[in-house]
């Protein structure tokens, strides 16, 4: 089976991290993200994989090249962005599979633990021409939701509202009928919410829902990019691409943690990064040969490559850039970015006052 990875959004929320990096390629318990989708998508069957890329498209192929986790690569690049339905219509020209055959369709900031090879047989056999994956939410309200009748049959796309009519919600993977993608107009931008599902609902086609409730998260925000890294670490989603075993702590090579350092939670300690006596970090990820010295606390945050949390500084909930430096006695809270290269001298910000 073949599929289309969307990998082309800038990832503007995550930023600072993204500045340099797609957020698809950030490192997520260990390596980089898509690394768990391209060893999840092997494990369900698909054998090769057409990437649709936009951002640093040419940092794709740097990073897997034309083959990874047993599954074949191949990258197409939109010159200007194109929407979800654009992206998908565009990267089909990397296709080999008939007219009828399934493709998978996956995003590249969604990370889930559903049954993907049970959604492809829904989809079979229903004779749709698409199916997509379904999860329920407990307040469906933040996202647009998708009924589906006593059949399972999608009956309609509606809009974020404040008294929605299901608590099922788009989870964003896809199984399309090849001939399904190929009907979507070519080289314009096309949303697959708003114009392809509900044209094709309106025109008769088969639109089936696939509802599972297992583990799903969008990492699109730094919130959720930490959780995401933390459940991988402590096994609370299985990843073939996992390098190590679950457990309180994933410390890659090179990795140097003080035995009287506190290390828990789902924290991933980076290649070459550092965790000195008497600093304690929770539930946090910890970039290639960052520093966190004496005394210091990091709690639910990213401190990137090479950047350095200070003697008794407290991060909480923070994202650190690259080579950023957080002097000591520094107390960061409550979504505070650091922009990289940026240096705060000792107890420049503090969100309480001194013992």
């Amino acid at each position: 089976m073949e599929a289309i990875l969307l990998v082309g959004g800038q990832g503007t929320r995550l930023r600072p991290l993204t500045i340099s990096t797609p957020k698809p390629l950030l490192p997520t318990a260990g390596v980089p993200f898509l690394a768990h989708q391209l060893a999840r998508a092997r494990a369900a069957g698909v054998d090769r994989i057409v990437f649709a890329t936009s951002y640093r498209a040419e940092m794709f192929e740097a990073a897997f090249g034309t083959r990874a986790h047993g599954v074949d690569l191949v990258y197409l690049t939109e010159d200007e962005p194109l929407g979800t339905g654009g992206a998908i219509r565009n990267a089909a020209r990397g296709l080999t599979c008939g007219p009828d055959d399934p493709v998978l369709i996956l995003n590249g900031d969604i990370l889930s633990g559903h049954d993907v090879q049970a959604q492809v047989a829904a989809h079979e056999k229903a004779g749709a021409a698409a199916t997509l994956h379904l999860t329920p939410v407990d307040d469906p309200s933040r996202f647009g939701c998708v009924p589906t009748d006593e059949d399972g049959r999608v009956t309609a796309f509606l809009e974020k509202t404040p008294h929605p009519v299901t608590d099922q919600i788009n989870a964003g993977c896809y199984v399309f009928r090849r001939s399904a993608i190929d009907a979507i107009p070519a080289e314009r931008v096309v949303s697959v919410e708003r114009e392809t599902f509900p044209e094709m609902i309106a025109s008769g086609a088969v639109v089936m829902g696939y509802v599972e409730p297992g583990y799903w998260l969008d990492v699109g925000t730094p919130e959720a990019f930490v959780q995401g890294s933390r459940d991988l670490v402590e096994g609370r989603l299985a990843s073939p691409a996992m390098p190590g075993e679950p457990g309180e702590r994933l410390e890659l090579d090179g990795a140097r943690v003080s035995p009287g350092a506190v290390v828990r939670d789902g924290t991933t300690v980076g290649r070459g990064a550092a965790v000195e006596a008497g600093a304690t970090v929770l539930g946090s990820v910890l970039l290639d040969e960052a520093h966190v010295e004496e005394g210091a606390t990091v709690r639910d945050s990213v401190v990137g490559r090479h950047a350095k949390v200070g003697p008794g500084a407290v991060l909480d909930g923070v994202v650190l850039g690259d080579g950023a430096v957080v002097g000591p006695g520094n107390e960061l809270r409550g979504g505070l970015r650091v922009w990289p290269g940026v240096e705060l001298p000792a107890t420049a910000l503090r969100f309480s006052t001194d013992a």
